[in-house]
């Protein structure tokens, strides 16, 4: 049987640094993760920067199989988004979508008019070039529905690290996006984000760790990693009352759609 996929991680967000260490560093991540079950992650950009080398961590030799995502995550929303659109329009065919990008209202480290802006031009180009977009969310459900519905949802949409409650997640799902959810679930305090994690229907359900944040319980507190995936998986399927080995193919096969690989 197939192994586990990390639909949404940052691993280049530790070693932006190229040298051999980072380089030694993220073989042995990419080496636990193998030997944890996972044999799929897709690596997600936050700017221009991490978005190359997302696609470098792409090509580069490793023992599981690693996907690129590109784009300009809420926080940078001031960036020029120009070095990223050249980068996805490179169609190098390990970049299989546009993203993150979204709205973060909690923060709110860029202005609101900016995160819509660059929001919507990042639907655009996910339009363009028919890449998934992968969404940032956070206390901004009101207008990231707004600009979706202005703009179009690409039929390929996710809302990764999903937070919300039960409402949020039947509005993310009317709209034709799929929820991705990431160990927040594991935490004390999550009990409507289980909630909505139960209703999710499998078949547009993802499990991630949005690592190297956000690293579930009993590992809360130290560096996050695609190993830990399963960790969220498994948590996921005892919430749902289902088997892990169904919930594993399941959000497998659901990953492998939303990025056409």
């Amino acid at each position: 049987m197939s192994g586990w996929t990390d639909a949404h991680c940052h691993l280049q967000e530790q070693f932006l640094s190229g040298d051999e260490a980072a380089t030694d560093a993220i073989r042995s991540t990419l080496e636990r993760a193998r030997d944890g079950g996972v044999d799929r992650v897709v690596v997600v950009g936050t700017d221009a920067a991490t978005s190359r080398e997302a696609v470098a961590l792409s090509v580069a030799p490793s023992p599981i199989e690693v996907y690129a995502v590109v784009g300009l995550h809420p926080h940078e929303a001031t960036s020029d988004l120009a070095p990223v659109a050249a980068l996805a329009r490179e169609r190098h065919p390990r970049v299989v979508g546009i993203g993150e990008t979204g709205l973060d209202y909690f923060y709110e480290h860029s202005p609101r008019s900016a995160q819509r802006r660059a929001f919507a031009d990042q639907i655009g180009l996910a339009h363009e070039l028919d890449l998934a977009l992968v969404i940032h969310a956070r206390d901004a459900f009101d207008d990231l529905v707004d600009v979706l519905g202005s703009e179009g949802v690409p039929p390929r949409t996710v809302i990764h690290c999903f937070t919300g409650g039960p409402d949020d997640a039947r509005r993310c799902l009317d709209l034709g996006c799929d929820i991705s959810i990431a160990g927040v679930v594991t935490f004390k305090n999550a009990e409507l984000l289980r909630e909505a994690v139960r209703l999710v229907p499998l078949e547009r359900l993802h499990v991630e760790t949005d690592s190297p944040f956000l690293a579930p319980v009993p590992h809360r507190g130290r560096a996050n990693e695609p190993a830990l995936v399963r960790v969220v998986g498994e948590f996921v399927a005892a919430l749902r009352g289902e088997d892990p080995d169904e919930v594993r193919e399941r959000t497998r096969a659901n990953t492998a759609r939303l990025f056409n690989l």
